[in-house]
Protein backbone atom coordinates (compact mmCIF):
# COMPACT_ATOMS: atom_id res chain seq x y z
CA UNK A 1 0.00 0.00 0.00
CA UNK A 2 1.29 3.48 -0.81
CA UNK A 3 1.73 6.65 1.46
CA UNK A 4 0.09 9.95 0.98
CA UNK A 5 0.25 12.64 3.03
CA UNK A 6 -2.84 14.60 3.38
CA UNK A 7 -1.91 17.84 3.64
CA UNK A 8 -0.89 21.49 1.67
CA UNK A 9 1.89 22.70 4.74
CA UNK A 10 4.75 22.73 2.82
CA UNK A 11 6.42 22.00 5.82
CA UNK A 12 4.55 18.88 6.99
CA UNK A 13 5.44 17.55 3.68
CA UNK A 14 9.23 17.76 3.41
CA UNK A 15 9.49 16.40 6.85
CA UNK A 16 7.27 13.30 5.90
CA UNK A 17 8.97 13.19 2.24
CA UNK A 18 12.89 13.11 4.15
CA UNK A 19 11.47 9.80 5.44
CA UNK A 20 11.52 8.49 2.19
CA UNK A 21 8.06 7.08 2.40
CA UNK A 22 5.43 9.34 0.61
CA UNK A 23 4.16 8.63 -3.35
CA UNK A 24 2.16 11.65 -3.34
CA UNK A 25 0.11 14.32 -1.61
CA UNK A 26 -3.63 15.03 -1.40
CA UNK A 27 -4.94 18.34 -0.90
CA UNK A 28 -8.59 19.51 -1.18
CA UNK A 29 -9.64 23.60 -0.68
CA UNK A 30 -9.88 22.88 2.74
CA UNK A 31 -6.37 22.55 2.98
CA UNK A 32 -5.37 25.29 0.61
CA UNK A 33 -7.19 27.83 2.63
CA UNK A 34 -5.72 26.24 5.83
CA UNK A 35 -2.39 26.91 3.97
CA UNK A 36 -2.86 30.42 3.79
CA UNK A 37 -1.41 30.63 0.33
CA UNK A 38 -1.95 30.84 -3.70
CA UNK A 39 -3.54 27.17 -5.02
CA UNK A 40 -1.20 27.06 -7.87
CA UNK A 41 1.88 28.36 -5.56
CA UNK A 42 1.33 25.78 -3.38
CA UNK A 43 0.41 22.87 -6.10
CA UNK A 44 3.44 23.63 -7.95
CA UNK A 45 5.76 23.72 -4.89
CA UNK A 46 4.32 20.30 -3.61
CA UNK A 47 5.21 19.20 -7.06
CA UNK A 48 8.85 20.06 -7.30
CA UNK A 49 9.28 18.51 -3.69
CA UNK A 50 7.40 15.09 -4.24
CA UNK A 51 7.71 13.56 -7.63
CA UNK A 52 4.10 10.98 -7.63
CA UNK A 53 0.91 12.22 -7.35
CA UNK A 54 -0.17 15.22 -6.59
CA UNK A 55 -4.35 15.83 -6.20
CA UNK A 56 -5.63 19.10 -6.80
CA UNK A 57 -9.31 20.08 -6.18
CA UNK A 58 -11.82 21.42 -8.79
CA UNK A 59 -13.67 24.53 -7.44
CA UNK A 60 -16.21 24.57 -9.71
CA UNK A 61 -19.45 22.99 -9.52
CA UNK A 62 -20.97 22.30 -12.89
CA UNK A 63 -19.15 19.89 -15.45
CA UNK A 64 -18.17 22.60 -18.07
CA UNK A 65 -16.25 24.57 -15.36
CA UNK A 66 -14.70 21.27 -13.78
CA UNK A 67 -13.52 20.44 -16.84
CA UNK A 68 -12.21 24.11 -18.22
CA UNK A 69 -10.56 24.05 -14.43
CA UNK A 70 -8.99 20.54 -14.32
CA UNK A 71 -7.27 21.09 -17.75
CA UNK A 72 -6.00 24.22 -16.29
CA UNK A 73 -4.90 22.31 -12.72
CA UNK A 74 -3.34 19.51 -14.68
CA UNK A 75 -1.29 21.71 -16.64
CA UNK A 76 0.39 23.01 -13.86
CA UNK A 77 2.91 19.88 -13.21
CA UNK A 78 2.87 16.03 -15.07
CA UNK A 79 2.63 14.98 -11.60
CA UNK A 80 -0.81 16.41 -10.88
CA UNK A 81 -4.00 14.52 -10.51
CA UNK A 82 -7.40 16.48 -11.16
CA UNK A 83 -9.74 15.61 -7.89
CA UNK A 84 -13.82 15.70 -8.71
CA UNK A 85 -16.32 15.24 -5.99
CA UNK A 86 -18.71 12.53 -6.80
CA UNK A 87 -21.61 14.52 -8.34
CA UNK A 88 -23.80 13.85 -11.42
CA UNK A 89 -21.22 16.86 -12.92
CA UNK A 90 -17.94 14.94 -11.64
CA UNK A 91 -18.72 11.99 -13.68
CA UNK A 92 -19.15 13.97 -16.86
CA UNK A 93 -15.84 15.90 -16.10
CA UNK A 94 -14.14 12.65 -15.06
CA UNK A 95 -14.90 11.10 -18.06
CA UNK A 96 -14.41 13.67 -20.45
CA UNK A 97 -10.65 14.39 -18.48
CA UNK A 98 -9.52 10.87 -18.81
CA UNK A 99 -10.39 10.64 -22.50
CA UNK A 100 -7.74 13.12 -22.95
CA UNK A 101 -4.84 11.23 -20.84
CA UNK A 102 -5.69 13.72 -17.12
CA UNK A 103 -5.51 11.67 -14.53
CA UNK A 104 -8.51 11.99 -11.79
CA UNK A 105 -9.31 11.06 -8.32
CA UNK A 106 -12.62 11.15 -7.81
CA UNK A 107 -13.46 11.63 -4.10
CA UNK A 108 -15.86 11.70 -1.36
CA UNK A 109 -17.27 8.56 -1.94
CA UNK A 110 -19.56 7.01 0.56
CA UNK A 111 -21.23 4.20 -1.10
CA UNK A 112 -20.20 0.67 -3.72
CA UNK A 113 -22.22 2.17 -6.03
CA UNK A 114 -20.39 5.21 -6.31
CA UNK A 115 -17.32 3.61 -6.76
CA UNK A 116 -18.36 1.57 -9.26
CA UNK A 117 -19.65 4.84 -11.04
CA UNK A 118 -16.44 6.34 -10.80
CA UNK A 119 -14.80 3.76 -12.10
CA UNK A 120 -17.22 3.01 -15.20
CA UNK A 121 -16.26 7.09 -15.94
CA UNK A 122 -12.32 6.30 -15.69
CA UNK A 123 -11.13 7.42 -12.28
CA UNK A 124 -7.69 6.83 -11.88
CA UNK A 125 -8.20 6.59 -8.11
CA UNK A 126 -11.28 6.64 -5.78
CA UNK A 127 -11.63 8.03 -2.49
CA UNK A 128 -13.82 6.33 0.05
CA UNK A 129 -13.82 8.29 3.43
CA UNK A 130 -13.41 6.04 6.12
CA UNK A 131 -13.47 8.73 9.33
CA UNK A 132 -16.90 9.93 7.90
CA UNK A 133 -18.62 6.72 7.48
CA UNK A 134 -17.28 5.67 10.76
CA UNK A 135 -18.62 9.41 12.21
CA UNK A 136 -22.12 7.63 11.34
CA UNK A 137 -21.84 5.12 12.84
CA UNK A 138 -21.35 2.78 9.82
CA UNK A 139 -17.85 1.04 8.71
CA UNK A 140 -15.20 3.11 6.83
CA UNK A 141 -12.98 0.20 6.65
CA UNK A 142 -16.16 -2.23 5.51
CA UNK A 143 -17.11 -0.02 2.78
CA UNK A 144 -13.10 0.46 1.59
CA UNK A 145 -12.81 -3.43 1.61
CA UNK A 146 -16.06 -3.82 -0.26
CA UNK A 147 -15.11 -1.72 -2.72
CA UNK A 148 -11.58 -2.91 -3.56
CA UNK A 149 -13.62 -6.56 -4.04
CA UNK A 150 -15.88 -5.04 -6.42
CA UNK A 151 -12.77 -3.69 -8.45
CA UNK A 152 -10.75 -7.08 -8.07
CA UNK A 153 -14.15 -8.79 -9.42
CA UNK A 154 -14.48 -6.69 -12.27
CA UNK A 155 -11.44 -6.69 -13.16
CA UNK A 156 -11.44 -2.42 -12.74
CA UNK A 157 -7.55 -0.73 -12.84
CA UNK A 158 -9.09 2.20 -10.94
CA UNK A 159 -7.16 2.26 -7.58
CA UNK A 160 -8.52 2.45 -3.74
CA UNK A 161 -7.41 5.24 -2.18
CA UNK A 162 -8.04 5.23 1.66
CA UNK A 163 -9.11 8.61 2.98
CA UNK A 164 -10.21 10.35 5.89
CA UNK A 165 -7.99 8.42 8.22
CA UNK A 166 -7.93 9.38 11.70
CA UNK A 167 -5.67 6.94 13.52
CA UNK A 168 -2.18 4.36 13.00
CA UNK A 169 -4.93 1.88 13.18
CA UNK A 170 -7.61 2.94 10.22
CA UNK A 171 -3.85 2.86 8.16
CA UNK A 172 -3.27 -1.46 9.39
CA UNK A 173 -7.19 -1.43 8.54
CA UNK A 174 -6.79 0.17 5.10
CA UNK A 175 -3.74 -2.46 3.95
CA UNK A 176 -5.83 -5.43 5.46
CA UNK A 177 -8.82 -4.02 3.08
CA UNK A 178 -6.75 -3.87 0.24
CA UNK A 179 -6.26 -0.28 -0.41
CA UNK A 180 -3.91 0.90 -2.95
CA UNK A 181 -3.23 3.94 -0.95
CA UNK A 182 -3.73 5.59 2.26
CA UNK A 183 -3.29 9.32 2.59
CA UNK A 184 -2.77 9.98 5.94
CA UNK A 185 -2.89 13.14 7.86
CA UNK A 186 0.77 14.70 8.97
CA UNK A 187 -0.64 13.90 13.09
CA UNK A 188 -1.29 10.54 11.57
CA UNK A 189 2.54 9.70 10.63
CA UNK A 190 4.00 11.28 13.92
CA UNK A 191 1.90 8.66 15.66
CA UNK A 192 2.77 6.13 13.36
CA UNK A 193 6.48 6.16 13.88
CA UNK A 194 6.35 6.30 17.49
CA UNK A 195 6.64 3.50 19.96
CA UNK A 196 7.72 3.94 23.74
CA UNK A 197 9.95 0.59 23.23
CA UNK A 198 11.76 1.94 20.22
CA UNK A 199 12.83 4.95 22.45
CA UNK A 200 13.35 2.62 25.01
CA UNK A 201 15.31 0.12 23.05
CA UNK A 202 17.45 2.78 21.42
CA UNK A 203 18.12 4.77 24.81
CA UNK A 204 19.77 1.03 25.90
CA UNK A 205 21.70 0.65 22.97
CA UNK A 206 22.95 4.32 23.54
CA UNK A 207 23.86 3.78 27.03
CA UNK A 208 25.17 0.03 26.19
CA UNK A 209 27.80 2.12 23.52
CA UNK A 210 29.00 4.76 25.63
CA UNK A 211 29.86 2.11 28.37
CA UNK A 212 31.88 0.48 25.58
CA UNK A 213 33.14 3.20 23.93
CA UNK A 214 34.56 4.10 27.99
CA UNK A 215 36.02 1.04 28.35
CA UNK A 216 38.10 1.12 25.42
CA UNK A 217 39.17 4.79 26.46
CA UNK A 218 40.05 3.66 29.70
CA UNK A 219 43.45 1.34 29.12
CA UNK A 220 44.67 3.75 26.47
CA UNK A 221 44.57 7.00 28.84
CA UNK A 222 46.26 4.78 31.34
CA UNK A 223 48.91 4.39 29.01
CA UNK A 224 49.17 8.21 28.33
CA UNK A 225 49.55 8.58 31.76
CA UNK A 226 52.03 6.06 32.04
CA UNK A 227 54.36 6.91 29.95
CA UNK A 228 53.66 10.94 30.46
CA UNK A 229 55.15 9.93 34.07
CA UNK A 230 57.84 7.77 32.85
CA UNK A 231 58.73 10.94 30.80
CA UNK A 232 59.11 13.38 33.37
CA UNK A 233 61.69 10.97 35.39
Amino acid sequence: MEFFIDTAIIDEIKEINAWGVLSGVTTNPSLIVASGRDFKEVVSEIAALVGGAISAEVTALDAEGMITQGKEVAAWNEHVVVKLPLTPAGLQACKALTAEGIKTNVTLCFSVPQALLAARAGATYISPFAGRVDDIGWDGIQLVREIKEAYVMGDIDTKVLAASIRHPVHVVQAALAGADVATIPYKVFKQMIAHPLTDKGLEGFMKDWAKGQAAQAAPTQAATAQAGGEAKK
